[in-house]
């Protein structure tokens, strides 16, 4: 999956230390990255950007480490207003740099860059969305000591946030329940997913998404993986369901529905539609080759 980038060892303890050339940069605006045309790293080095952005140095903080290979990003939320010519559109391209969709990255598949790249817009993304503390609005500070932000008037620490998300693979002895996004142009299958709210268990989020999108009862909820999602936020926890009574799915039509199908695939017309790289199609993979749970 995204996170397996063996023998690539991801650091997640803060560290407070100063850019290399060699380090890598992550320059974000809203979902997109800077990045490079360059097929076995896609992700700017801090030296290729300081020779556009001279001053990037004095702006770079600390996000994260792979293997010896420190992530660093911008104390301004936006790098060209930062620096309005040197990240210019022509100015990037002129270097090999464009302004790319950071879901390209999820294409590279089991890559340390891939990953790194999507956790770096994870983090850049939430560093520039809590720029102005939430409870007095003034501009927040980073902190010295650990990965938060701090408001120096009022004192609130703010730490990055993580959504946890439940994905089902809801079984029917040798069937899998398939479903499809109501997106235009979107063809690729999925599992039943979605956040959890707000004083739900996960077991709870799992009943209630079935509910809400397929109208099936489950019993026998079992947690089967989990996987970092960096390109929403969030923390996908896995389960498997069994189908509990009437198998007959009621796709949810009261209005905004986020299917446009659900349906009962068998395990041996399984076909897999997408790369290793999410925790959907490694659940469906090991459904079709028996390595999930069996019935009791």
């Amino acid at each position: 999956m995204l996170q397996d980038i063996f023998p690539h060892l991801y650091h997640c303890e803060y560290r407070r230390r100063a850019p290399e050339d060699t380090d890598i940069m992550i320059l974000q605006k809203d979902r997109s990255l800077l990045l490079s045309k360059d097929t076995s790293c896609p992700l700017p080095t801090v030296g290729r950007i300081r020779r556009l952005c001279p001053q990037v140095l004095s702006k770079a903080f600390y996000l994260f480490s792979i293997d010896e290979k420190g992530f660093f990003s911008l104390a301004n939320p936006d790098p060209e207003r930062l620096f309005p010519s040197s990240l210019s559109d022509s100015a990037s391209t002129s270097e090999g740099l464009s302004w790319e969709s950071v879901m390209v990255l999820r294409e590279r598949g089991n890559d340390w860059s891939a990953f790194g790249g999507a956790l770096g817009w994870h983090l850049t993304n939430w560093y520039s969305l809590h720029r102005f503390c939430g409870r007095c609005g003034s501009e927040t500070a980073h902190s010295e000591k650990e990965r938060a932000l701090i408001c120096p008037v009022c004192g609130h620490t703010w730490y990055p946030v993580i959504s946890p998300v439940v994905i089902i693979a809801i079984v029917d002895g040798e069937r899998i329940l398939l479903t499809r996004y109501n997106r235009n142009g979107y063809r690729r299958h999925a599992l039943v997913a979605g956040f959890v709210e707000i004083g739900e268990t996960f077991e709870d989020a799992v009943r209630r998404e079935i509910m809400e999108e397929v109208g099936l009862k489950v019993k026998n909820i079992r947690y089967v993986e989990s996987q970092p999602w960096p390109f929403s936020s969030s923390l996908i926890a896995g389960f498997q369901a069994e189908v509990d009574g009437d198998p007959t799915v009621h796709l949810n039509t009261d209005g905004g529905e986020e299917l446009a199908e659900a349906v009962w695939v068998d395990r041996r017309d399984l076909r897999i539609e997408d790369s290793s790289v999410s925790l959907t199609w490694d659940m469906i993979r090991r459904f079709r080759d028996g390595s999930l749970f069996s019935s009791p």
